[in-house]
């Protein structure tokens, strides 16, 4: 089982990033999809999740209204489209499953999601 994320990299303060997470080894279709981040020296944190059926999508506080996730299941791999960046969105990015339905609760835990990715680095800075 593997979860590869890709699209990370340097940005300006105001422009957008889409990250990639590339899944394989397991049904696409029966997982949600899940991005949380960690910034040096702070707890790892929900970014945004997308349930199995693509119906419901769920957001941390801080990036409703400037981040989407979505999820193209023909290709097993789950985006997140990053807009409006801030320096306070620098972090590793990882990507995470969950055979679990998620709920709103549910969608924002660590302990939800069975696997997880390796993370991709971004970093906001002008």
């Amino acid at each position: 089982i593997q979860l590869v994320e890709s699209g990370g990299g340097l940005a300006q303060p105001g422009g957008s990033l889409r990250l990639s997470c590339a899944a394989s080894g397991f049904t696409f279709d029966d997982y949600a999809m899940g991005w949380f981040r960690q910034a040096p020296g702070k707890e790892r944190e929900f970014v945004a999740a997308i349930r199995s059926s693509g119906f419901s999508t769920y957001f941390g506080d801080s990036v409703k209204g400037r981040f989407t996730i979505s999820a193209d299941n023909a290709k097993n791999t789950v985006y997140l489209q990053m807009n409006a960046l801030k320096p306070e969105d620098t972090a590793v990015y990882y990507c995470a499953a969950s055979s679990f339905p998620l709920n709103p609760v549910g969608a924002s835990e660590e302990s939800t999601y069975d696997y997880w990715g390796q993370g991709t680095q971004v970093t906001v800075s002008s």
